[in-house]
């Protein structure tokens, strides 16, 4: 793979830089996600760094999300692995990949990373995931989450050895809340992310995600995914302490979003798990102001 340090100087002309990240920002404030109140606190250039990341994980997230055949899907997420390739050689033609052209040469974003993102979008686009293995939850868990939470602190500008584990922990402590709470929503999909393993603990055989929904025993299983989810909410504060309080203000707000959001989804409970859980942009805005000093 070819390394960040290794590109030319961005070569576009101004006028396509400022219409990239007109784009990329464009694409993240309108998703409304509870990523942008940590974004906010970062300096000019490393906020832009974050929405060129984001832009890119919503749109390869939307062709895995979106209709379509899944040989259309495999074909859109392989033209952007084409894209990524483009962008390590210093000529990327898409938007988002031209904005983030200067954050990968500034602050050594790694290909792989990236191209980790598209490999768990791909398990998506394949077929509807149901009951995976743990095994292969974790390792999905690890590509679509994971593998964003080390692009992040490296344009957070967290240097400390620390620094990806606390990304690794964290994005498992995230990705295991969105499960949580998107479980109806997901089997109204057609798809079942909750480890097969979990579902047999409590004597749950089936893969039918709307039978599982149905099943009294799911509440059990979700109890144990919230426990999994503690811990790596614990696992990811404990890193935090040996990181630099500055650049790792984004990633406290959002663990400190997610880690209220959890709780909610607890106070209410499993027995009815579409009953929508949500946090109120006040109360968000609370928590990055407590958090982000």
């Amino acid at each position: 793979m070819t390394s960040p340090a290794a590109l030319a100087r961005p070569a576009l002309p101004p006028d396509a830089i400022a219409a990239a990240r007109v784009h990329v920002h464009a694409v993240a404030t309108r998703s409304g996600s509870s990523f942008l109140w940590g974004m906010r606190l970062l300096p000019r250039p490393r906020r832009e760094a974050m929405y060129a990341i984001y832009a890119f994980c919503r749109e390869v997230d939307d062709i895995a999300d979106e209709g379509g055949s899944p040989a259309d899907k495999q074909r859109a997420l392989a033209a952007w692995r084409e894209e990524i390739d483009r962008l390590y050689a210093g000529c990327p033609s898409r938007p988002t990949a031209q904005a983030l052209l200067g954050p990968v040469q500034d602050y050594a974003l790694p290909q792989d990373e990236f191209l980790a993102v598209i490999d768990g979008m791909e398990m998506d686009a394949r077929e509807d995931i149901r009951a995976p293995a743990m095994a292969d939850f974790r390792l999905y868990c690890r590509r679509v989450a994971g593998a964003v939470g080390v692009l992040s602190v490296q344009a957070f500008g967290a240097t400390e050895p620390e620094a990806q584990a606390l990304a690794l922990a964290e994005g498992d402590a995230l990705q295991f809340t969105n499960i949580l709470r998107d479980v109806a929503e997901d089997a109204e999909r057609g798809r079942l992310y909750l480890p097969r393993e979990l579902l047999q603990r409590h004597g749950i055989d089936s893969d039918d995600p709307l039978a599982v929904l149905r099943d009294p025993r799911l509440a059990g299983v979700c109890r144990d995914l919230a426990a999994l989810a503690q811990e790596r909410f614990a696992e990811a504060e404990r890193l935090m302490a040996h990181c630099r309080r500055g650049p790792m203000r984004p990633a406290r707000i959002m663990l400190a979003i997610y880690r209220r959001l959890l709780t909610r989804l607890q106070q209410r409970g499993w027995a009815d798990v579409t009953e929508e859980v949500r946090l109120a942009k006040a109360e968000k805005l609370w928590i990055a102001l407590r958090n982000g000093l």
